[in-house]
């Protein structure tokens, strides 16, 4: 069992609206984690998330599309403060946000809110801005600490520079979790801004597997995807290049596609990552890659169903 810990907001997406072309927003449900726990779900891994949603109109719509995407909430809370909301800025496809976040449901999580954590869990997933902003930030540190030794944890910290106020706490915050983490995935704007200096990639890949994890991913859009390795291992996967409609999500649905993966190929368990051979590795690479292609050549971040992939094959 995944379970997806983080956070779900409303993305709203720039559109012209009206007959005279006004600038506008349409609301689509989103987040970091909420997207990785979409995708999964209707890849047909059956994951849980772990959050609080609110118990306005917002709330309502990111509950509604958890469940009919397959996701189970059994995990989740519900709490009388607002949604967190996104504005994003499109600049040739690539996204950019200003978060609305002060006092929301999912940020003032703590650790003593959260219900028994399920033995079941063999795979934790953090990620996003629940990384950032606290409480909730500390509230999913300290929860890969308590229930991550024995688990795989996957995280994806999407660096967003504009929304860490305390920038030396946060990366104190990172260390931690990664630390825990078995998996770190980033993009390698986030690798340049986690291991800053004159470093090559595998060199600032290589600050990374330092800290703990046995596997990071470092995508760079349309130039693909590699996996650096502990053991010294670098596997690369090239990508096909995609008429890009908008990159939100992408990320997102890409960390789905390779846990999605790894857990139907049975080797998502804690003892079996350093035993993952290259071809374990490049197929879950490929999901991963496949599944973010998708996303990109949509609007908004809407991952594809299992089914849409096979009749795509």
């Amino acid at each position: 069992m995944i379970v997806c810990c983080g956070e779900a907001l409303i993305d709203m997406i720039p559109a012209k609206c009206g007959e005279t072309g006004e600038a506008g927003f349409i609301p689509r449900a989103g987040g970091s984690v909420f997207n990785t726990s979409v995708a999964l779900g209707r890849l047909g891994a059956e994951p849980r998330f772990l959050s609080c949603l609110s118990t306005d109109m917002f709330g309502a719509t990111l509950e509604r599309s958890l469940r009919e995407s397959k996701v189970n909430l059994d995990l989740c809370l519900w709490a009388n403060r607002p949604t967190t909301m996104a504005y994003v800025r499109l600049t040739q496809g690539n996204a950019s946000y200003v978060f609305h976040d002060e006092n929301t449901a999912g940020r003032m999580i703590a650790l003593d809110d959260l219900k028994p954590f399920p033995e079941e869990a063999t795979t934790l997933f953090f990620g996003g801005i629940s990384l950032v902003v606290e409480p909730c930030a500390e509230t999913y540190a300290a929860l890969a600490e308590r229930e991550g030794a024995n688990r795989v944890v996957m995280v994806d910290p999407n660096i967003r520079p504009e929304f860490i106020v305390d920038e030396d706490r946060f990366r104190s915050r990172l260390d931690r979790i990664f630390k825990m983490a078995n998996i770190v995935k980033v993009s390698d704007e986030d690798l340049e801004w986690l291991a800053p200096g004159e470093l090559s990639i595998l060199e600032r890949a290589e600050v990374i597997l330092d800290k703990g994890p046995e596997i990071v991913l470092v995508t760079a859009g349309g130039a693909g995807v590699t996996a650096y390795l502990g053991d010294g291992r670098v596997i690369n996967k090239s990508i096909t290049p995609k008429d890009v409609v908008d990159t939100v999500g992408a990320g997102d649905s890409f960390n789905a596609g390779f846990l999605r993966s790894l857990q139907s190929d049975g080797v998502l368990e804690h003892f079996s990552l350093t035993n993952l051979s290259e071809n374990q590795i490049y197929k879950a690479l490929t999901l991963g890659a496949t599944v973010a292609g998708v996303v990109v050549s949509r609007i908004g971040a809407n991952p594809p169903w299992a089914e849409e992939l096979e009749n795509a094959s």
